[in-house]
């Protein structure tokens, strides 16, 4: 497994949380669905999401929660790619298990990161961490392998697949620069428009509040 960043060089145990605007760390690693190049994923959406552990309930829930919603983030242009400090075996049993146990085929690649490399580079995990226990991340890079938000739960608590799908479609719906998802904000929802910035908007405003909370009228 090589973790690199955009230039193909190595990149050796970073391990400082991802900021949202950062370029996704490039990598190429081993998968359920072969090798992996983290740059062959550009040109479309992408959620990396990482799980402590195969064979554990949570994790197994979230597996089978993303599979059967795969076709929804499908529709809007986002491929799935899963990652686990587990080898490439264990992966490879898990999905044979859920398939024969659940009835649901896992299509997305999972990818192995035994020595957290992976983990290490986009700061799901500190430089001296010795297993992987907090490692239950979400990423969501845009076409240009851009990181444009990302999420952490603890080894308790799994992920709500409605709200990766509502935060992919509000990136999407914001990405042109024109208009503002709201709190509480869902698909199809009016967006709100961009704040002025000058006194002169501000004082030419109808609605006392208008100039900075007004909606677009345009829908996401």
């Amino acid at each position: 497994m090589i973790a690199s960043d955009d230039s193909g060089e190595t990149v050796p145990g970073q391990c400082a949380p991802l900021r949202i605007g950062d370029r996704a760390p490039r990598f190429v690693a081993r998968s359920t669905q072969g090798a992996i190049d983290l740059d062959d994923y550009r040109g479309s959406w992408l959620i990396l999401f990482s799980h402590p552990a195969d064979f554990t309930p949570v994790c197994t829930s979230e597996v089978v929660a993303l599979a059967r919603a795969a076709p929804q983030f499908a529709e809007l242009g986002c491929r799935l790619l899963g990652l686990s400090v587990d080898s490439l075996y264990s992966h490879l049993a898990w999905i044979r298990l859920i398939r024969d146990t659940a009835g649901v085929t896992i299509d997305f690649p999972i990818i192995e990161d035994p020595t957290m490399e992976v983990a290490r580079a986009y700061g799901m995990v500190g430089a001296d961490a010795r297993d992987s226990g907090t490692v239950r991340m979400t990423c969501f890079i845009d076409p240009d392998g851009v990181l444009q938000a990302s999420n952490g739960y603890p080894l308790t608590v799994g992920r709500s697949i409605p709200e990766m799908l509502r935060v992919l479609t509000a990136l999407q719906a914001v990405r042109d620069g024109a208009g503002l998802a709201p709190a509480d904000w869902q698909p199809g929802a009016p967006l709100l428009g961009l704040p002025g910035e000058t006194a002169e908007a501000a004082l030419a405003s109808e609605d006392p509040a208008g100039w900075f909370h007004a909606s677009l009228g345009k829908q996401g």
